[in-house]
């Protein structure tokens, strides 16, 4: 499934919109030594935001710095994909040293240019460019903070919303001896709101990173080496990302993870940790699951393992709960791929592929007539005939949220001459609304709040249908986590449980 529609309304697309939807991914480049840098700063950021762009199609954004005027950034943001907004003549004006961008899908405020980041503010302390991936669990109570300071917003977004407040200074009983700096605004802002946000923030000469006490949304730190035969060599350049995935795009390599809580600065000298904010109550990280199963690209590394390896792991659990006879095992691409592919190894039940993927459905202008909305799927997979006539079919999805496109596939492939389609999800039922920066529908619109597999099996026309279970899924998500990750290591399981790390805020 395709975590993101890209412009298209939901009348045109309905299977588009069946799936999870995420909001944002962040990127940030600094060079180091003299400058100016050696490295194309916003050339830099535009391919990591390119190799971003599975995490929001609907705008983005560059800002960069030259690193010694602290009053003038140069900013290019605009509404839809990143190639149609970054011009020649415009990653011409976009100068500098340092730079932060985002890539965005929205869920807290509508797709338009206001709402487009990195946000610009211009403050006493400076100017300062902030772009953020999450979504600010107590909003709410947050924005009445801010305007009791008699400050305004022009837009409902959160992001705006972090960049105000972090322009409240911390208590009077918090003892800054040259006043507070950012970090100290950075610690006082996460104090306020736990929950949900990675952060790269810029300011002048450097670049402070920032993820939640809880680590509920994904960033690392790669470098760009002056010599690509030699990684100990002084970097030319820093980067910092939601995911690991764009590193390669850029000539990085990857360093570590942003750790939760961890507030790290970055200048041209290099990368430190300045403050690390503690959890309330001690309580467990709760790094989201559905970055394994669902949301982060397959090359991604979280908590010391591949994003793919777990994919691949949760499809053996599978296997172990719901094995069912059949003659192949085959996967809805390319989000089911690596969970049927593990499936199939755990089984010794052969792979082979029985859906082609139309890669261009999202970027067409045809109107279609009625006749040709009701096709639904057909015109995103095209199907394997002579893979599926007469077998009995395993088939592998990564999750089920309204269910609008399993049962269309399943009809596909028995109109095609499958004998059985067993249909097995490599995750749990979603049951729950999340309130952290992925836009999962209400209650009433998750499927399986309706239908037993029983009863969604009869629903989508499968001969069974089967999920993983939330212990199996734990099980494969920890099953390759390194050892030095394991202590500081929790999951957030609140869209399959109902269990929240903190409590909700209206």
């Amino acid at each position: 499934m395709n975590p993101q529609g890209e412009g298209t309304s939901v009348e045109e697309f309905p299977t588009e919109v069946s799936g999870l939807t995420h909001e944002c991914g962040v990127f940030g480049c600094i060079g180091t030594g003299n400058w100016p840098t050696k490295v194309d700063v916003a050339q830099t950021i535009c391919l990591g935001l390119v190799a971003l762009q599975h995490r929001g199609q609907e705008s983005a954004g560059i800002v960069t710095s030259s690193g010694h005027d602290a009053k003038h950034f140069n900013v290019k943001k605009g509404v839809g994909l990143i190639s149609s907004i970054f011009s020649d003549d415009a990653m011409k004006l976009l100068k500098g040293n340092l730079g932060i961008g985002h890539t965005r899908y929205s869920t807290q405020a509508g797709s338009s240019e206001v709402n487009c980041q990195p946000f610009v503010v211009h403050t006493i302390h400076g100017a300062l460019a902030i772009a953020h991936n999450g979504e600010i669990m107590n909003a709410s109570a947050l924005r009445q903070k801010v305007l009791s300071r008699g400050v305004g917003l022009s837009t409902h977004s959160d992001s705006e919303l972090i960049t105000q407040a972090l322009c409240l200074n911390p208590p009077d009983d918090e003892h800054f001896p040259d006043g507070p700096n950012w970090p100290a605004r950075i610690k006082h802002l996460m104090r306020l709101s736990p929950l949900s946000y990675s952060l790269v923030l810029m300011e002048k000469d450097r670049i402070y990173g920032v993820r939640d006490p809880y680590g509920n949304r994904p960033l690392c730190i790669g470098k760009i080496p002056v010599d690509e035969q030699d990684n100990d060599a002084e970097p030319e350049a820093w980067v910092i990302s939601s995911e690991s995935c764009s590193f390669i795009s850029v000539g990085a390599t990857y360093v570590r993870e942003v750790l939760p809580g961890e507030i790290v600065e970055i200048t041209r000298r290099g990368v430190q940790t300045v403050s690390i904010v503690e959890r309330p109550d001690n309580k467990l990280p709760a790094f989201c699951i559905f970055e394994y199963v669902y949301f982060a690209r397959a090359d991604s590394i979280f908590e010391g393992q591949m994003v793919y390896s777990v994919r691949m792991q949760c499809g053996k659990m599978l296997a172990r709960e719901s094995l069912v006879a059949a003659d192949i095992v085959s996967s809805v691409p390319e989000s089911g791929t690596a969970a049927a592919l593990g499936f199939s190894q755990e089984t010794g039940i052969p792979f082979s592929e029985v859906l082609c993927k139309n890669r261009y459905v999202g970027r067409t202008f045809i109107q279609p007539s009625a006749r040709l909305r009701k096709l639904g799927v057909g015109k995103k997979f095209g199907i394997l005939s002579e893979n599926v006539k007469g077998k009995s079919i395993i088939l592998i999805d990564d999750s089920i949220v309204r269910g609008n496109t399993i049962g269309q596939i399943v009809k596909l492939l028995k109109n095609a001459g499958a004998k059985k389609v067993h249909v097995r999800i490599a995750s749990p039922p979603v049951l729950y609304p999340c309130y952290m920066g992925i836009n999962i529908p209400t209650r009433e619109e998750l499927i399986a709040n309706q239908l037993d597999n029983v009863k969604l099996a009869n629903h989508t026309g499968a001969d069974s249908l089967a999920y993983l279970s939330v212990d199996g899924l734990l099980k494969a998500v920890r099953h390759g986590i390194k050892n030095e990750f394991v202590q500081n290591s929790g999951h957030c399981t609140a869209c399959l449980t109902g269990k929240y790390p903190s409590e909700l805020e209206w």
